[in-house]
C-alpha cells in the first residue's frame, strides 16, 4: 500500500472510530431533582372544536372517547381544559353560554359539560381547566372588555365552576383569564378573592394564557403572586423567559401543537412534548385540539390529536399524535418527577427522564428532524438530525436496574410506512448502562413500568359524505346538548326550544337565542348563521319553517353555497334567501347584505310561520315563499360551492322547524 493510501485510510478509521462512538448520557438524582411533572392535555374549544363528537352513534362514540381518555390504551391524556362558552365565534364556531341574559342560568347548554364527565369517567384523577374566549353581551355592559367590570366577570367565571360540580359532580382544578387577551391585574386579584369567598381555595389561577408577559408583573406584585398558581403560555416554541423561571412558578404550554395531524404533526408533537422541558422547564403541555371533531373545511381543519368529523357514517381516524402522546402518559402520571440531567442528543434531538419517587423510571428520547415537521405557530427552526449511538449511564437510585421495557415510534415521511407505539423486546442493562442505535424520526419510551397498552378497536366504518337528502324537525331531544346535530353555529346560538305558544305542528322547534352582541375574540357577523351539510354541494333544493319574533325590524334567512364559516364568517359568500318583517324580502350574494340579488315585497310579518325554499341550480337560483314562487332565476356571482346554512339579520330571537335539504 502507498504511503499516502495508509495515511487516508488511517484517518478514515480514527474518523470512523470517533464518530461511530456510542456518546454518553448520564441520568442521576443523587444530587436531586427537576421539577414536578403537571401532565399532557387537550382542548376542547377555542372554538367548536368536538362540535361534531356528541353527534357520534354508538359504540364509535364511546371508542372515540377511550382513544383519547382511558388509561394504558391511547393518548391516556392527563388533563382536559374546555372553553367556558361566551355565544361568540372563537375559531371554528360558537359554544353556549350557561348564562345568556343576565338572570338566565342553566348548566346543561353544550357539549362541555358531557365531555368533561366522559374523561372523569375513564380516568378519575383527569386535571379538569376551564377558560373562557368571549363573553355574552351583560358581562361586558355592551362594551367589548369585560375587565370594566371585574366583579360582573368573576361571578360569571365563578358561576360555571360552582355550576360544573352543583349540576355535574365536577370539580374544576384550574381557571384562566380571557384566551390570548392582554391580562388585567385587578381582575385577577378580584377573581381570586371571589374564588375563595365562595370556598373554592382550591381552584388554581392560570395566567395569562397568550406570552410570557405576566412574569414580570409576578415578580413586581406580591398579591398577584398569590392569586396566579400557574403561568401558562401559548406556543412558546419550546423556549421561556428568565422572569419566568425566576418566579418558582410552574410553568405550562397551556396551548401548543395547532398543526394538522398526519404524520408530520405528529413528528411536531414529539418535539414538543420533550423540548418543552428540556428547553423552557415546562411541566405540561396541552394541545390544541383535542380532536378535530369540526367540518373539515373550516380554519385549521384536522388540527386535533385524531379526527372525527363524520358522525352520519361514524368513520374516525386514530392519528400519530395520539401514540405519540401514548409514548409519555401511558408510563408517567402527573406528580412524577423530572430529572435534573435531561438534555439535547449530540447529532440532534432531546432526552427526558422521570420518576415517580418509588423507584421506577421512564426515559422519552425523539430524534425528530425538524425540516420535516414545522409547527404552524410559531414555526420552529430547523436542526440536522442524524444518526447516532447513544449510551445511558444511570447512576444514583437507579444504578441497579436491570431491565428497561421498550415502546418504540419511526416516521417513514418518504414511503408512509411509519410505525407507532410498537413493544419490543427489554432491554437488558449492564452496570446501569446501555446504549441505543438511533436512527432520524424516532420516538423511544424504556420505563420500568409494564402497563403499557396499545389499544385497539374493530375498524370503524368507512368514511362517506355528508348525505345528500337530510331533514331535521327538531322533534327528537337529546339531553346530552342542546343544539341539533350536525349544526354547526358560526354566529349567534340555535338551541333547542320548546314553543308553548304554538298548538300545532311548531310545539318543538330551534330558536336563536342572542339578542346582544357577546364580548367577541375572533370576528363574528353582524348576522346569526347556522351551517350544515357538506362544503362541496352546489346545486341544492333547501326548505325551512321560519318564525320571526322581533316586530317591524326583524329578519331570517335560509342560504346555500356558504363558502367560510369560523373567524372568516364575516366575509362568507354563498346566496341568501332573507325575509323581514316588514313585508320584504331581499336576496344577497354575501351574508353582510351587501351584494343584492332580488328585492321585493313579501308579505312576511311577525308571529307567523312560514315556509322557505331555496333552489339552486347552476348559475341561476329561485326562491319560493308558502310553496308559491316569489323571485326566480336570480344570477349567481359565486361562490361555486358551499354548506347550508339558516340564520337571522341580527342578534334576534327567531325560530326554524322541518329543515330539509336536498343536494342533486
Amino acid at each position: 500500500m502507498h504511503f499516502r493510501d495508509f495515511i487516508i485510510l488511517f484517518f478514515y478509521v480514527c474518523h470512523c472510530l470517533y464518530s461511530c462512538a456510542a456518546q454518553s448520557y448520564v441520568l442521576d438524582d443523587k444530587y436531586g431533582l427537576g421539577r414536578t411533572f403537571d401532565g399532557i392535555g387537550g382542548l376542547s374549544g377555542g372554538g367548536a372544536t368536538s362540535r361534531l363528537l356528541v353527534n357520534y352513534p354508538e359504540p364509535y362514540r364511546s371508542q372515540i372517547l377511550d382513544y383519547l381518555f382511558k388509561p394504558n390504551f391511547g393518548a391516556s391524556l392527563h388533563i382536559l381544559k374546555v372553553e367556558i362558552g361566551g355565544d361568540a365565534q372563537t375559531t371554528d364556531g360558537t359554544e353556549s353560554s350557561h348564562m345568556h341574559y343576565k338572570d338566565d342560568e342553566n348548566y346543561f347548554r353544550g357539549y362541555e359539560w358531557w365531555l368533561m364527565k366522559e374523561a372523569k369517567k375513564r380516568n378519575p384523577n383527569i386535571t379538569l381547566i376551564g377558560l373562557p374566549w368571549a363573553f355574552p353581551g351583560w358581562v361586558g355592559s355592551g362594551k367589548n372588555w369585560p375587565y370594566d367590570f371585574p366583579d360582573i366577570t368573576a361571578y360569571y367565571v365563578v358561576s360555571w365552576i360552582i355550576g360544573a360540580k352543583q349540576y355535574h359532580d365536577l370539580d374544576i382544578n384550574y381557571v384562566g383569564i380571557w384566551n390570548e387577551r392582554k391580562f388585567d391585574t385587578k381582575y385577577i386579584k378580584v377573581l381570586r378573592e371571589t374564588l375563595n369567598r365562595v370556598g373554592l381555595n382550591k381552584v388554581g389561577i392560570i395566567a395569562a394564557d397568550g406570552d410570557w408577559g405576566i412574569s414580570n408583573a409576578v415578580l413586581v406584585d406580591v398579591y398577584l403572586n398569590d392569586a396566579v398558581q400557574i403561568i401558562g403560555a401559548h406556543y412558546p416554541g419550546t423556549l421561556t423567559v428568565s422572569e419566568a423561571l425566576m418566579s418558582d412558578k410552574q410553568l405550562w404550554s397551556s396551548e401548543d401543537y395547532s398543526t394538522f395531524n398526519d404524520d408530520v404533526g405528529g413528528g411536531c408533537w414529539a418535539r414538543i412534548l420533550n423540548q418543552n422541558y428540556v428547553n423552557g422547564r415546562m411541566t405540561a403541555t396541552i394541545s390544541w385540539n383535542l380532536i378535530a371533531s369540526y367540518y373539515e373545511e373550516l380554519p385549521f381543519g384536522r388540527d386535533g390529536l385524531m379526527t372525527a368529523e363524520e358522525p352520519w357514517s361514524g368513520n374516525y381516524v386514530v392519528e400519530s399524535p395520539i401514540w405519540i402522546t401514548a409514548h409519555t402518559t401511558q408510563f408517567t402520571q402527573p406528580g412524577w418527577t423530572y430529572l435534573q440531567t435531561v438534555g439535547h442528543l449530540l447529532n440532534g434531538g432531546s432526552y427526558v427522564a422521570l420518576t415517580d419517587g418509588l423507584g421506577n423510571l421512564t426515559i422519552v428520547i425523539e430524534t425528530m428532524t425538524h425540516d420535516h415537521s414545522v409547527c404552524i405557530r410559531p414555526p420552529l427552526p430547523a436542526f440536522n438530525v442524524s444518526a447516532q449511538n447513544a449510551t445511558f449511564n444511570l447512576k444514583g437510585s437507579f444504578s441497579s436496574l436491570e431491565m428497561l421495557q421498550v415502546w418504540y415510534s419511526r416516521f417513514d415521511f418518504k414511503t408512509n410506512k411509519s410505525k407507532f407505539f410498537q413493544k419490543l423486546e427489554p432491554i437488558k442493562l449492564s452496570r446501569g448502562s446501555f446504549t441505543l442505535n438511533l436512527n432520524v424520526d424516532e420516538v423511544y419510551t424504556l420505563t420500568t413500568l409494564k402497563t403499557g397498552n396499545k389499544g385497539t378497536y374493530p375498524k370503524p366504518p368507512d368514511s362517506a359524505p355528508f348525505p345528500k337528502q337530510y331533514k331535521d324537525n327538531f322533534n327528537v331531544r337529546n339531553p346530552a346538548f342542546t343544539e341539533a346535530p350536525d349544526f354547526a353555529d358560526q354566529t349567534g346560538v340555535f338551541e333547542y326550544f320548546i314553543n308553548m305558544t304554538d298548538p300545532g305542528d311548531h310545539v318543538f322547534t330551534l330558536r336563536q337565542v342572542v339578542t346582544q352582541r357577546p364580548v367577541t375574540w375572533a370576528t363574528d357577523a353582524d348576522q346569526t348563521i347556522s351551517i350544515i351539510g357538506d362544503h362541496a354541494w352546489q346545486n341544492i333544493s333547501l326548505t325551512c319553517d321560519i318564525y320571526i319574533e322581533t316586530p317591524e325590524t326583524g329578519g331570517v334567512f335560509v342560504g346555500g353555497r356558504v363558502n367560510k364559516g369560523g373567524g372568516s364568517v364575516r366575509d362568507a359568500k354563498g346566496i341568501f334567501f332573507w325575509v323581514f318583517a316588514d313585508g320584504t324580502y331581499r336576496v344577497t350574494n354575501d351574508i353582510s347584505g351587501n351584494i343584492v340579488m332580488a328585492k321585493g315585497l313579501s308579505g312576511t310579518r311577525a308571529g307567523v310561520w312560514h315556509t322557505l325554499t331555496l333552489n339552486i341550480e347552476g348559475d341561476f337560483a329561485s326562491g319560493l315563499l308558502n310553496g308559491y314562487p316569489l323571485w326566480k332565476n336570480a344570477t349567481i356571482l359565486g361562490p361555486s360551492n358551499g354548506w347550508a346554512a339558516i340564520g337571522t339579520s341580527t342578534f334576534e330571537f327567531a325560530q326554524f322547524d322541518n329543515f330539509y335539504v336536498n343536494a342533486n
